[in-house]
């Protein structure tokens, strides 16, 4: 989706991404294309005043190659980036997550909350989970993204994962659920967190 945002303006690349999102709706959730098309607006318009209430909707979309370039003469983004190293951030994913439209990345923002939560009102209304087991469901079975270091977070291998990461760990999970879906439930089983999963596998060399 990074090229949409380099050949195209926001009112079209809200076409490119409701034609990516709308079927990942309707083959995750069993909506209709009518009741997915619905959806996809929602969460646009959610996207758009998230990126308009936090002023990021008009950055850069060379943003990832900005912020290499500058690593080494700026103290900021140097700080940043250092901490995301240490998740196993690599430039590709820098530029990765970067170079692309804000709306770009707050849809996936928006799409990945909107399918926690789905999870979560399922295993409350339907499992009768508690919230705290529903939400330790929910991280068992979800990848959490965020600022790792985020202070109103625990500070281990549960905590939030870079989002620049997302795209290795989507390809991650697709070859795992394809090639032995039984042993990554078993793995995630034995795991305190799908985020503690990743890391083990990071630091295995599996992503």
């Amino acid at each position: 989706m990074g090229l949409f945002s380099k050949l195209f303006g926001p009112s079209d690349l809200q076409i490119q991404l409701e034609a990516v999102y709308v079927p990942m709706l309707q083959t995750r959730t069993g909506m209709t294309s009518l009741q997915a098309q619905s959806a996809f607006r929602d969460l646009y318009r959610q996207a758009e005043n998230e990126a308009k209430k936090e002023g990021t909707i008009n950055l850069p979309i060379n943003l990832g190659d900005v912020f290499l370039k500058k690593e080494s003469s700026n103290q900021a983004i140097k700080s940043m980036l250092t901490k995301i190293r240490k998740d196993g951030v690599r430039d590709e994913d820098v530029r990765w997550w970067g170079n692309r439209h804000e709306l770009d990345r707050q849809m996936m923002m928006q799409v990945d909350n909107f399918f926690k939560l789905a999870l979560f009102t399922k295993l409350r209304e339907k499992n009768g989970l508690s919230v705290e087991e529903a939400r330790k469901e929910v991280k068992k079975y979800h990848p959490i993204y965020g600022a790792p270091d985020n202070p109103n977070v625990p500070h281990d291998d549960d905590r939030h994962l870079p989002f620049e990461l997302k795209d290795r760990i989507n390809v991650y999970i697709q070859n795992r659920t394809q090639t032995d879906p039984v042993k990554l439930k078993q793995e995630l089983l034995e795991s305190s967190s799908f985020n503690a999963l990743i890391r083990k596998e990071i630091k295995m060399g599996n992503i």
